[in-house]
């Protein structure tokens, strides 16, 4: 029950420290619809079964031994997390001053949502340290298996579980109209967000 109770506070903590899940989720929200941004978080909740499931299986030991495939990961990743920043940007950019953006139009659709989360997700830097280093040590090589299921059980249910209300919360009619007033700003700094998160974990593991 300890081990339980202590992945369960360290995840709340790596889930509520600001990073592209939360950037992604919120702005969806909030320019979008709780509907919208719930696909999304259903997305990062199944980036979260895929990474929960790679530490389990020894995704701590393949990096150690494959260091070339940790920087490929990253790099990938930061590529798609930039790329997303610069349509962000563009968006804001070409909307009116003071006017409703069309961004981002990476949700076109709620599958199309669900899969921008996911990948969002999966190339989320803190995902790759978080559950290539932390979660796997904190878990041990002497866990059982139902131990190590029960607790990829717990770490997607509190992810899925603090997701929605991070969309609940930005999608409030207080929040949209705020938005609607700052559109164009809300979006480029978020835009600018993804792009340097990509940037910074390019440049990162290039220097390694």
């Amino acid at each position: 029950m300890s081990l339980f109770l202590t992945i369960a506070f360290v995840h709340l903590i790596a889930l509520i420290s600001p990073g592209p899940d939360f950037f992604f989720v919120s702005q969806t929200a909030v320019s979008r619809s709780r509907r919208q941004a719930l696909f999304g978080v259903a997305g990062i909740a199944l980036g979260a079964m895929v990474w929960s499931a790679l530490a389990l299986l020894g995704l701590q030991l393949l990096l150690h031994r494959l260091a070339w495939l940790g920087r490929l990961m990253a790099v990938a990743g930061g590529l798609y997390l930039a790329w997303m920043g610069v349509k962000m940007l563009r968006g804001a950019w070409r909307a009116p001053a003071g006017g409703p953006s069309m961004t981002p139009q990476i949700e076109r659709s709620d599958l199309a949502t669900l899969r921008a989360g996911l990948l969002t997700n999966l190339a989320n830097p803190k995902a790759v340290v978080y559950f290539g280093s932390v979660f796997s040590a904190l878990i041990g090589d002497g866990a059982s298996a139902a131990t190590r299921w029960g607790l990829w059980t717990l770490v997607v249910t509190e992810t899925f579980l603090w997701f929605t209300l991070v969309a609940a919360f930005f999608a409030l009619p207080a929040m949209r109209r705020g938005y609607l007033r700052l559109s164009r700003w809300i979006d480029g700094v978020a835009g600018a967000v993804f792009v340097l998160f990509g940037l910074h974990l390019i440049i990162n593991r290039q220097a390694r």
